[in-house]
């Protein structure tokens, strides 16, 4: 009766460290959901800077002005546009 019981605890014992669903296993999915939590925060983040670029654009002219500035290289009438460039030795 005892060799049974034996048995039966090192098969329980033996599932919980090596087979499926052991204590290794839930460790590695612990770390997972915490790169997945960070990858989540920093999406939320992200999402916040564009809302806020959204409403920029929607609200006002200067977001837009200063976007087609910088990305289009737009000038207004009478402006002057210099562009400087890095010498060639940097």
């Amino acid at each position: 009766m005892l060799f049974i019981l034996l048995a039966l605890l090192g098969a329980l014992q033996y599932r919980l460290w090596f087979g499926k669903n052991s204590i290794p296993d839930y460790l590695a999915k612990q770390q997972e959901v915490q790169k997945q939590h960070q990858q989540n925060a920093n999406l939320v983040q992200r999402n916040a800077l564009l809302k806020a670029d959204i409403s920029d654009l929607t609200i006002g002219l200067e977001a837009v002005e200063e976007r087609a500035r910088n990305e289009l290289g737009l000038i207004k009438r009478g402006e002057t546009f210099y562009r400087i460039l890095p010498s060639e030795d940097d």
